[in-house]
């Protein structure tokens, strides 16, 4: 009551008051330092893997959580011994400070308090003068109200000068001491202490003497205060001072331009794991020097935990030079696919229903459109199970495969895994798709081949449900966490037969035949992996899982040159390998059966077995059952001999024997038999029974209406076609002919050289029995 009425009389009195009030509440800044932090990394055990400088080029850490117990209990008793009880400054010190100033005619203490230091260093430029004295003591003594004094000595340790561009103490540990805060010896957390008193002390050479006695001085504080024991403090007397400043780690660089970009100015602390990222840089750096020797200068290496999505590992270049584009993080860069796609589209195709593991695709010369691929070693084997020709990445049957399933219909499967380098058109890439005419990066497809992974091991280990977020971003902050939806009975884009069936194929370590560089591979590591080389040796791609980890690697150069030396095999499978020996080793995954159905399929062409071939049990997807029925085996009719095919008109019927037979299509033919010796051709038609040898022989080259350019040697002569031909029967004698004019006969090897001008022409093939082929082409002779 008294002071309402004291108020009531005394209105200005109380307003001036109020307003002071007002003002001292509101006179501290909300934020207290605005200066630029620099950005840091932190691996997931804590340990510094890199930073980048602050805008004003000052390497100045963000502040910590907490500062420890080795440098608080050192800057406390150096700085202010009464730090825990005073309001924000002392009396007593201010005072003392005064008389030796006085008596020393300059002045030779300053008397601030801790907390009054932080103001100073807050308002970093205002000249020194009694007016800014007093606004720090003010200003201290709100501190002291917002703030505790461990998180007033926070401030101070992250804002301190440490000499030359150093501020705050983790930066000045590193710089100094190479070790994190918390490592520093009592010796090293004294001499830390006594710098921010005089940073110029610490420069090399300068100042030695000085510092080591106020370091000493400190150490002897400490000890006769009981901080520190007797053997301590002998033990830090002996130890020397900082020699030379140290490097700061850079144990992923290409990872902190990534941070920057997003948490500029932040300390993050990543999933790295320290070890495993030092141990890939090792096996990256004895790559590089190896590598270089052949003019390839770049490699990227992403490791990822599958169960997080964490990155384990980032590795984005080698440790070359700027002439080399060192700085350039190729883990997003996009680059040409190569082969790396085809897994997608072969579990496409086992997913709907389309494919059966083994089932026989054509590998024979091709041209659609005008478009030719061609397999990496230029030849052909007619016919090959679909796995075995994803195991030896064979270009002619992943296209035909392609062309079956549809390349839009892959476009947009391609589209739900999220590859995003791949965003034009669907013509546009036309059926090259599969082999490298898209782009890519290593980010996407680690994280599909993560989701893939992951959609086959939930539901082997959870009651055959799959998750709706199962294609989750990959993650480097450990401060967050994926999600992955809800659980749900439907696929996220491919179900896990599908993958399990693919993966196994992956396993498979036989690819490409004759291909010296298997020794790098270690056969008692089970993994899922895939290589690919794209076009003129630019890109070398191998992308690996295990149940738990997916390691994903590219070689060959930023700048897009080609090496002939660089494939995914020879270049970038080695070092997938050694990455995945750093990795715990994990058991082979588990069959989905609730998603797999045993089927009788037929041995020799994977098909679904008919009533002619040899049936054998093999695992399938779920709609495997609508895949077709074998159609290269049926039925034929021999004679007593069994060497030619008869019929009723000319063999009594109590004579013909009735057997199965495995009949390719001609081409198809000409190259599996090369490959497979035990294959049986259908025995010709006996002379005397009359009987069509329909589909016998066919065109290998050149397809319907085929454009064929005629080009000219060096010496500007016009170089001829080479029409190829195949036929059933090995001892067939073929006839040619080009627009009616008979241009001669071949026999076995059924090739026909031929030089015309440009125009449109008709080519006919007729065997000994009268049966005929034709093809409209058109010649254009440049």
């Amino acid at each position: 009551m008294r002071l309402i009425r004291w108020i009531k009389r005394n209105k200005i009195k109380s307003g001036i008051i109020l307003a002071l009030l007002v003002w001292y509440w509101f006179c501290l800044p909300r934020q207290l330092f605005d200066a630029p932090y620099a950005t840091v990394i932190e691996s997931r055990e804590g340990d510094l893997l890199g930073a980048r400088i602050a805008d004003d080029g000052q390497w100045r850490f963000p502040a910590q959580d907490s500062v420890p117990y080795k440098f608080r209990q050192c800057i406390v008793y150096f700085e202010d011994q009464h730090f825990y009880s005073h309001p924000g400054f002392n009396p007593g010190s201010i005072v003392n400070a005064a008389k030796q100033n006085y008596k020393a005619g300059r002045v030779v203490r300053g008397g601030s308090t801790l907390t009054q230091q932080v103001i100073r260093l807050s308002r970093n430029g205002k000249e020194r003068s009694y007016f800014e004295k007093l606004a720090e003591l003010i200003l201290a003594t709100r501190l002291e109200i917002r703030y505790s004094k461990d998180e007033i000595l926070g401030l101070y340790a992250a804002h301190a000068p440490f000499g030359s561009n150093v501020v705050g103490l983790e930066m000045a540990s590193w710089r100094y001491f190479g070790v994190q805060p918390h490592q520093l010896s009592w010796a090293e957390s004294a001499t830390l202490a006594v710098l921010p008193n005089a940073p110029a002390l610490i420069y090399p050479g300068r100042n030695h003497d000085n510092l080591l006695a106020k370091r000493n001085r400190l150490l002897k504080k400490l000890h006769d205060e009981d901080v520190i024991d007797a053997v301590t403090y002998e033990l830090a007397l002996e130890e020397s001072l900082p020699d030379r400043p140290f490097n700061l780690p850079e144990t992923a660089p290409h990872l902190l331009q990534q941070v920057a970009i997003r948490h500029k100015g932040e300390k993050i602390k990543t999933t790295v794991s320290h070890t495993l990222q030092q141990r890939v840089n090792q096996i990256v750096s004895r790559y590089y020097d190896e590598y270089r020797q052949t003019e390839v200068h770049n490699m990227a290496v992403l490791v990822v935990d599958v169960q997080t999505r964490n990155i384990i590992a980032y590795v984005g270049n080698t440790p070359t030079d700027r002439q080399h584009q060192k700085d350039v993080d190729i883990i997003p860069a996009p680059r040409s696919t190569g082969s790396i796609l085809k897994p997608l589209l072969y579990a496409g195709m086992l997913d709907s229903g389309e494919l059966l593991p083994n089932t026989l695709i054509a590998d024979i010369p091709t041209q659609i459109a005008g478009y030719s691929p061609q397999n990496f070693d230029f030849t052909y084997d007619g016919a090959v199970p679909a796995q075995r020709a994803l195991a030896r990445s064979l270009n002619v049957p992943a296209v035909l495969m392609l062309k079956e399933y549809g390349v839009n219909r892959f476009y947009e499967q391609l589209q739900q895994y999220r590859l995003r380098d791949i965003n034009r058109r669907a013509d546009h890439y036309g059926l090259s798709l599969i082999l490298g005419g898209a782009e890519s990066n290593l980010w996407d497809l680690c994280r599909t081949y993560a989701g893939l992974t992951s959609t086959l091991t939930y539901f082997s280990s959870n009651d055959a449900k799959y998750r709706t977020g199962e294609f989750a971003e990959l993650n480097w902050n450990s401060s967050k966490k994926r999600t992955f939806g809800k659980e749900t009975f439907n696929k996220p884009v491919i179900g896990a037969a599908a993958v399990w069936l693919t993966y196994n194929a992956m396993k498979e370590v036989n690819r490409p035949e004759g291909d010296e560089a298997w020794h790098f591979y270690d056969s008692s590591l089970e993994i899922a992996w895939k290589t690919g080389t794209s076009f003129g040796g630019r890109d070398a791609w191998a992308i690996g899982t295990s149940p738990r980890y997916v390691v994903g690697v590219w070689v060959g150069n930023a700048s897009g040159e080609g090496r002939p030396s660089l494939t995914g095999v020879g270049s970038a499978a080695p070092v997938l390998f050694d990455v995945f020996n750093l990795l715990p080793r994990q058991p082979w995954f588990k069959a989905p059966l609730n998603d797999l159905e045993e089927a009788e399929v037929c041995s020799l062409s994977g098909h679904l077995a008919g009533e002619y071939c040899t049936p054998v049990k093999q695992w399938v997807p779920l709609s495997g059952k609508k895949t077709e029925v074998c159609p290269y085996h049926r039925l034929v009719h021999l004679d007593a001999s069994r060497q030619y095919q008869v019929n009723s008109s000319c063999e009594s019927v109590e004579n013909i024997i009735t057997e199965p037979w495995f009949v390719l299509p001609p081409v198809m033919e000409w190259y599996y038999k090369k490959q497979h010796v035990n294959y049986m051709p259908l025995p010709p038609v006996r002379s005397d029974c009359g009987l069509a040898a329909a589909n016998r022989m066919d065109f290998i080259y050149p397809k319907e209406n085929g454009k064929i350019y005629l080009t000219k040697d060096f010496n500007g002569k016009l170089q001829p076609v080479i029409f190829k031909a195949a036929h059933a029967s090995e001892k067939e004698q073929l006839f040619w002919y080009l627009n009616g004019q008979y241009l001669g006969a071949t026999k076995t090897f059924h090739e026909m050289q031929v030089t015309a001008k440009t125009g449109k022409y008709y080519l006919t093939v007729t065997d000994e029995s009268g049966n005929e082929i034709s093809r409209r082409i058109e010649i254009i002779a440049k």
